[in-house]
């Protein structure tokens, strides 16, 4: 990797211009991927990944894997998610669903004997949760008869828990399972907020869990916030943020509420006249990041904030953070592999969703198929946007000469357009320009999405740009 220059600025602080973030707050995707998920094509299916995973092989290059499983079912929906997931209480459409998890599991460590050496592990949802621990224990064992596992010490294994569905006592049993990384949802614990979106969750139940994980053993601990929910205000969101500080997690995400109610169903019962102004909400996010700051955290990008000796701000001290579909990560090499019903993989130059609904996941796979439902083939420019919009998105910099190395172009030529484009961002004072190096500014860090988009081609060819939330 090209490294870093070491004048490289401090990574802990941003500088807060609420005119500026008005001005430019704008719909724009969150390059979780690059190409974006809304670019997927369903003339992209089985063959395709087959190919893609040939190609790895070929390759000869042995990078660890990472594994997400997608886990649906939540006993009730809270009001702002827009996660896929399936509302249910009956156990029996786990046992089935995973049933099929499993089959798509050995599938696809078929595909990768002899190069499934997993460092990364995460279960999402849904409510991962949801599983007994019985079912959890007997996926588990699944996973590690069909795919071979770092130690403990090594390797990131981690799963989202909801707090309101776990005892102590299942803590310490996930723990000894083999999870060593723990994610915690909150959103907000002002009750009044927790009502409004129908997820009520009483403080000491989550601080119950999280005192848990500290005597079970879990290497980290994370809390999930969102700031621009209904009846939230930057009193309420004080309080909250006093409560987590205290508690002390390794990371704090605090994500901004996207109210799509044209897209995502739950968000219709929530009521407009219910929602902090936009002025309010750039209130909250200004508080978030002073306290958080304040109280010793990183400010690793976009939303993302860790203890100075967490493993995310180690990787991006030295240059070796990456981002992808569960937010930032340590394991930049990796080959992503997703199962479950609309997971999404990323291997080597492709990127591959599963159906969306479970029926057409159970079908695919009643036919000894993949249950791959559209994806992407990347072309040299994908590859290279993509390289620079993670660079920018993980290091807050980038080095043209890095780039021209990497890739048979010369920067100033192939970029022209977007270079005049980078100075009017410049003339707002979002990064600096020279012949060598675009460097991301204290002030233009909550903007970076803004930036990054400069780089998106695929931004003009959008057909629906209503899917994009606000970059602020």
């Amino acid at each position: 990797m090209f490294s870093s220059r070491k004048s490289l600025p401090s990574i802990d602080a941003v500088s807060f211009d609420a005119p500026l973030l008005r001005k430019l707050n704008q719909l724009g995707p969150r390059y979780t991927s690059y190409p974006t998920a809304d670019r997927f094509s369903t003339d992209f299916g089985s063959e395709d990944y087959l190919q893609a995973v040939a190609n790895r092989r070929d390759m000869g290059a042995r990078h660890a894997l990472s594994l997400y499983m997608h886990i649906p079912f939540c006993d009730t929906i809270c009001y702002y998610c827009a996660c896929n997931k399936v509302a249910s209480k009956s156990l029996g459409k786990a046992a089935l669903y995973l049933t099929y998890l499993k089959r798509e599991i050995s599938m696809q460590a078929e595909l990768f004997q002899g190069m499934n050496q997993v460092e990364q592990l995460h279960f999402g949802g849904g409510t991962p949760t949801f599983l007994t621990d019985l079912q959890m224990t007997d996926l588990l064992a699944h996973l590690h008869r069909n795919f071979q596992f770092a130690p403990d010490q090594q390797g990131e294994y981690s799963i989202e828990v909801d707090p309101r569905t776990v005892t102590p006592k299942r803590i310490v049993t996930l723990r000894r399972q083999g999870f060593n990384r723990l994610s915690l949802g909150v959103q907000d614990f002002d009750p009044v907020v927790q009502k409004a979106v129908n997820r009520v969750q009483p403080e000491e139940d989550t601080l119950r869990i999280i005192d848990a994980a500290c005597y079970a053993g879990f290497r980290s601990v994370s809390i999930d916030l969102i700031y621009g929910l209904p009846k939230q205000n930057v009193i309420s969101m004080a309080q909250t943020l006093g409560k987590v500080i205290a508690a002390a997690p390794d990371r704090i995400a605090v994500f901004s509420y996207a109210h799509m109610p044209h897209i995502f169903k739950p968000q219709r019962r929530i009521a407009d006249v219910d929602l902090p102004t936009p002025e309010a909400k750039i209130d909250m996010l200004f508080l978030c990041i002073k306290r958080l700051t304040e109280a010793g955290y990183v400010y690793i990008g976009m939303d993302h904030f860790a203890k100075p000796d967490d493993d995310l701000a180690t990787a991006q001290r030295q240059g070796r953070l990456h981002r992808n579909f569960q937010g930032y990560s340590t394991h930049a090499e990796a080959d992503l592999v997703s199962c479950g019903v609309s997971a999404i993989s990323a291997v080597g130059a492709s990127y591959s969703q599963n159906e969306k609904t479970l029926d057409a996941y159970y079908q695919r796979l009643d036919q000894h198929a993949l249950p791959i439902a559209r994806g992407a083939k990347l072309s040299m420019d994908d590859l290279l946007r993509r390289l620079i919009i993670q660079r920018l998105m993980c290091n807050f910099e980038l080095s043209l000469a890095s780039i021209e190395i990497a890739y048979p172009i010369k920067f100033s030529e192939y970029f022209s357009t977007e270079l005049t484009q980078l100075e009017l961002l410049a003339a707002d004072g979002l990064l600096k320009l020279d012949d060598e190096w675009i460097t991301v500014t204290m002030k233009g860090r909550l903007l970076i999405r803004n930036i990054c988009m400069v780089f998106d081609r695929y931004l003009a060819l959008a057909q629906s740009p209503l899917r994009y939330s606000k970059t602020i």
